[in-house]
């Protein structure tokens, strides 16, 4: 990569980081960079000044993508991980001494100074470890000749913290027979014989640990100790072990720090195995350190005498799109700048060069010492995560994921029709969940485990202190996902504390008072009585088949759920959410069609005069041929026009009407017949606005658009206070919009204005400032003197507006400078660039519609949020920047909502207080806790918990390693399975398990039998079906949901091998044959056939009765 890191040393800021790596207890802060822009910069550093370097990382992902680059970059380097080891309770356990072995590995190396680069999260390097000076004092040396009494060596491998063994099996084990001792050195590849001649070590050897044959003769052994033993050895941070030597690098400080803070809050008992940020900073000042993040930022207990700011871009993604990259690789060329590509094999890398050569690009395979060319594009071998652009050094550098993109998803088949969205957010490992009965713990992923020897999955909680709890898989509905708000870490509960009880008593006080308002909007939705819709008119299907798109299936599905809600005669209030741009719009639409099919009255509501505007015309050219009469009350209207408007409206002239909050007038705007509201971007509406939507919409049906709901209406779907139709799918043709957050840079802005003109489209630059937005155009016009400039803001009078608008709509302009306003505006097709100014001082929904402005069409889009250069961003602002830069993928909106509500808490339901209990409980448990209530008010007693069924067999049942091997797919698959409710949905899966994973093993098939099993004994009403040696025991809750007769018949059917006991017990006990034992699911699942009437169950009888003579 020689070629590589010259090029990127032609950036005067990359050499100034270079001069960084040459200085002694020196502190600099480089700022700027990302993913793999930083590790190929640093890279290119540590090539010129090779030496030790430790990388301090915040996250397992940060770790793993620093070392797939360096070891792609540096292949001649060691890049080693520094392990951490088990903390809480250190056992000798295979896994530990292995860590330990690493650690202890890593740590013996900075001793001697290799040139090495060490790469640690933020847990293992604050751990407290052996020091430097120990370390040394505790290694044992031995050679040929030495004389060390036989039982001196075993007491000192005791204090090293190796393990007595009959025989030696792993590492960190001993053993001693006669005259000789086995041992497996931690820091030694084979075990070691040592042979004694009285206490003179005659031979050293190494052999073989499985055939215990010896293999070689050494000279010389060392043996490294495996756990800091010695009590008066005072612990040290290992950056201790440079002394003052080599570089660290602290990547992202804050989160570092933040991950510290963490660990001791979850686990206070921590606090004395580890040391804090400000000890690991001060550790790390004695060498030469560099610290790095994406944006300027105060670092606590740190002052850096340097700042180095980088400008660069990161490469947006072709998408496979290879016109885009002909194109792209043309105007670099003219531009004279060095083009590197990066395959990951030569094949490739030719397959590329003939492509280009095609269309007569200059292109060649080059070497990767051979100097860049700006003549053509240079083809390299080697791999990177992701490419750049660093403008000052004229250098591209596409990775071949940029051109070929990652594997596409595969749609995973859709939840059933009208379930509630139960689990919005996946669990992974690491995660903070609530249990129902033990309260906040932390997942630790999926293990098996075998019980009574029997193999079982299991999820692995650890709560406060020592205690873990592993949760059958069978009940994973008993556990949820914990949301409180973002940057608290919870405290993990004691399992058997009072602590989560007490929690849960204070949160259920708190939700019976709001349990108490949602029944009041519930009984005023169900006694009021709406209009009901007759079914569709030949008319509707053919104003559906006059859209011009495909739709796809969620548009379909959604419009399916309204219309049934629509026929019925409560009145609908449904949330319908969707991705900006995925054609809510059109849902709407026909919604508003059957409606004026039954000669009822719409209204539609929007938060801006440009929208409203905007809505006019698609509604109006959508109704064209149909003879329906729209029109719209706004601004852009005289008043005059507007008066028309309203007389026609009360008089049932006027079909649709849309307008801003003007239409919430009572006094003003009248209908003669309203049978539908529809209330586009609700986050946008206010509290007295939303009071006057309730007031209008008293039986009236109500359909609500929203692309990122507002966490309170989120809750109301959540909790079921309202309905609720998603849309996922993306339109065909569409591509995620490419995310920058980038510091304020001339070059930028210029090179993103001049990209998207040369290609034909125009720019949103959003500037919310309107006393300085002329400065701006002037300082935009000096930037591009070759684009076409207009400004727009609130303040202009409406005609102007309107006009500019129009005429950007129409492509008059090719830079619309204009304040937020564009939020909510119109939608430009052409317009696929759009850069927001000062993107820290907006809310994360006001930037996610933001960035929805552009994308709409097959072209790739890009969207630039802008902070100002050295500006120290607050936590807050720079949590949203990088939530933006995360959920870049389409159909993210639902997920901003979701990590909105994270950041900002929960808020009361129903009003605007914002409540600590939800942060006490989780979010997913609170809402749980307030449907309990809300059923007890209803019912006007207390909720009865229907226990699920516990079944206990003999039998293996669960997700094989072997099948699936990834922990996110086994849980997925697992929820999925808890979640099962008829034999169809058994089907369903299994056909989608077959598609994803092939078929599947007995013990899986097995697992679906349960569920299979478990469906019939939530029916009957069974409380448990045990298998014991000798007999199956099924108990009965308090109402059997089986009718006598089919009792009657498995009796006779079983005659003396059956017996019925009576309350207490209300249990059925069969008497097990082996032949029963053999296949015990399938005969379970037959017994429960027969009990509930089923014939296919009845078909096996002569097998049964059989068995049982």
């Amino acid at each position: 990569m020689k070629a590589l890191f010259a090029a990127l040393l032609q950036d005067t800021s990359v050499s100034r980081i270079q001069e960084c790596f040459g200085r002694k207890q020196a502190q600099s802060f480089v700022y700027g960079l990302a993913g793999s822009q930083k590790h190929a910069v640093f890279a290119a550093c540590y090539d010129r000044q090779p030496g030790t370097m430790v990388i301090v990382t915040h996250s397992h992902e940060a770790l793993a993508d620093w070392r797939e680059d360096l070891t792609s970059l540096l292949p001649e380097v060691p890049v080693l991980e520094l392990p951490e080891t088990d903390l809480v309770n250190f056992s000798a356990a295979a896994k530990s001494v292995e860590l330990s072995a690493k650690r202890m590995d890593v740590l013996g190396r900075l001793m001697r100074k290799e040139p090495v680069i060490v790469l640690a999260r933020a847990a293992a390097a604050v751990q407290k470890g052996i020091s430097k000076q120990e370390f040394e004092r505790l290694s044992l040396h031995m050679k040929i000749g030495d004389v060390l009494p036989k039982e001196q060596l075993l007491e000192r491998l005791v204090q090293l913290g190796y393990e007595h063994a009959e025989e030696v099996e792993s590492m960190g084990q001993f053993s001693a027979r006669g005259g000789i001792v086995d041992v497996f050195p931690i820091n030694a590849l084979q075990p070691i014989r040592i042979e004694f001649f009285d206490d003179e070590i005659d031979s050293l050897r190494e052999f073989e640990l499985a055939t215990k044959r010896s293999l070689r003769n050494i000279s010389t052994a060392a043996i490294l100790p495996l756990a800091e033993t010695d009590e008066q050895g005072k612990p040290e941070l290992f950056l201790s072990y440079l002394e003052g030597q080599g570089i660290v690098v602290f990547d992202e400080p804050m989160r570092i720090r933040e991950q510290v803070l963490k660990i001791i809050k979850e686990n206070p008992e921590l606090k004395k195995k580890i040391f804090n940020w400000e000890d690991i900073a001060a550790a790390a000042q004695q060498s030469n350190v560099i610290y790095t993040a994406l944006m300027l930022q105060k670092i606590h207990s740190a002052e850096p005498e340097t700042l180095i700011s980088v400008v660069v871009k990161a490469m947006a993604p072709f998408q496979r799109q290879m016109d885009l990259l002909k194109a792209e690789s043309r105007s670099w060329l003219e531009h004279k700048e060095k083009i590197l590509v990066l395959m990951g094999d030569r094949n490739k890398a030719d397959s590329l060069h003939e492509l280009l050569a095609r269309d007569r690009i200059p292109s060649a395979c080059r070497e990767d010492t051979a100097e860049l060319g700006t003549d053509f594009v240079n083809i390299m071998q080697g791999t990177l995560l992701n490419g750049f652009e660093l403008p000052e050094a004229h250098l591209i550098v596409i990775a071949e994921k940029d051109i070929f993109g990652r594997q596409k998803k595969k749609l995973a088949k859709q939840a059933a029709k009208g379930e509630k969205i139960s689990h919005f957010r996946e669990i992974n490992v690491g995660d903070y969940v609530v249990h129902v009965n033990h309260g906040i713990g932390k997942y630790l992923g999926v293990e098996t485990l075998d019980v009574g020897g029997v193999h079982k999955d299991y999820l692995h909680i650890k709560y406060g202190g020592d205690d873990k709890l592993f949760v059958p898989t069978d009940q994973v509905h008993l556990l949820q996902k914990y949301i409180g708000s973002e940057g608290e870490v919870p405290r993990l509960h004691r399992m058997g504390g009072t602590e989560w009880a007490k929690a849960k008593a204070k949160a259920r006080a708190s939700v019976e008072n709001i349990a108490k308002e949602l029944i009041a909007i519930y009984a005023k939705r169900k006694n009021a009585k709406g209009f009901s819709f007759t079914e569709d008119t030949p008319w509707q299907k053919e104003f559906e088949d006059a859209f011009p798109y495909e739709e796809t299936p969620d548009q379909l599905t959604a419009v399916e759920e309204i219309k049934k809600d629509m026929e019925k005669e409560q009145p609908m209030d449904r949330l319908l959410c969707g991705d900006v741009g995925f054609g809510k719009t059109e849902v709407a639409v026909r919604a508003a069609y059957k409606a004026v099919m039954d000669h009822k009255q719409v209204a539609v509501l929007v938060p801006t005069t440009v929208l409203a505007q905007q809505h006019f015309q698609t509604f109006t050219a959508r109704f064209q041929d149909f003879g329906v009469n729209v029109d719209v009350i706004c601004r852009f209207r005289t008043a005059k026009e507007q008066k028309i408007t309203i007389e026609k409206a009360r008089t049932g002239q006027l079909d649709i009407l849309i307008g801003t909050h003007a239409i919430l007038n009572q006094k003003k705007v009248q209908f003669q017949d309203l049978g539908l509201l529809i209330v586009d971007e609700e986050q946008r509406f206010g509290v007295k606005q939303k009071e006057k939507i309730k007031k209008i919409s008293a039986g009236v049906d109500v359909l609500t658009l929203s692309a990122t709901p507002i966490p309170r209406t989120l809750h109301m779907s959540l909790v079921g206070a309202r309905d609720m139709s998603i849309i996922e799918t993306p339109p065909a043709e569409r591509f995620p919009v490419q995310t920058y957050v980038v510091e304020n840079n001339d070059a930028i802005l210029s090179s993103a204005i001049k990209r998207e003109i040369k290609r034909g489209g125009q720019v949103y630059f959003v500037y919310n400032r309107v006393e300085t937005i002329d400065k701006m155009r002037a300082h935009l016009e000096e930037l591009v003197p070759e684009a076409r400039i207009q400004t727009a803001h609130g303040q202009m009078p409406e005609e102007i507006l309107e006009r500019v608008m129009v005429e950007f709509y129409e492509g008059r302009y090719d830079i619309l400078l204009a304040t937020s306003i564009v939020e909510n505006g119109l939608d430009v097709s052409n317009a696929n660039t759009i850069i927001v100014y000062n993107a820290d001082y907006f809310g994360l929904s006001q930037l996610y519609q933001m960035r929805g402005r552009v994308g709409r069409s097959n072209h790739m889009a890009f969207a630039y949020f802008v902070y100002q250069a050295d500006k120290v961003l607050t936590e807050t602002a720079e949590k949203r920047l990088q939530a933006m830069k995360e959920f870049a993928e389409l159909g993210a909106g639902f997920k901003i909502a979701m990590r909105d509500l994270e950041i900002r808490g929960a808020g009361n339901l129903l009003g605007s207080q914002q409540h600590g209990h939800i942060a006490s409980v989780g979010f997913e448990m609170y809402c749980k806790l307030l449907e309990e209530a809300v059923q007890a008010l209803k019912e006007g007693k207390p909720v009865e918990e229907i226990p699920e069924p516990v079944i206990e067999v003999q039998a293996e049942a669960y997700l094989d390693g072997g099948y699936i091997q990834d922990a996110m797919h086994k849980i997925e698959i697992y929820q999925r399975i808890a979640a099962i409710r008829t034999n169809d949905e058994i089907r369903n899966l299994l056909d989608e398990l077959i598609d994803r994973f092939g078929e599947p093993t007995p013990v899986v098939m097995r697992l679906l039998e349960i569920a299979r099993i478990r469906n019939y004994a939530r029916r009957l009403g069974v409380r448990s079906i045990v298998e014991k040696p000798m007999v199956l025991e099924i108990s009965f809750g308090t109402k059997p949901g089986f009718v006598p007769e089919n009792l009657m018949k498995l009796m006779e059917l079983f005659g003396t091998n059956i017996k019925a006991l009576p309350q207490p017990q209300q249990m059925l006990r069969i008497r097990l044959m082996p032949s029963y034992k053999k296949d015990i699911v399938n005969f379970i699942t037959r017994v429960l056939m027969m009990l509930s009437g089923e014939e296919s169950g009845m078909q096996r009888k002569a097998v049964l009765k059989r068995a049982a003579q």
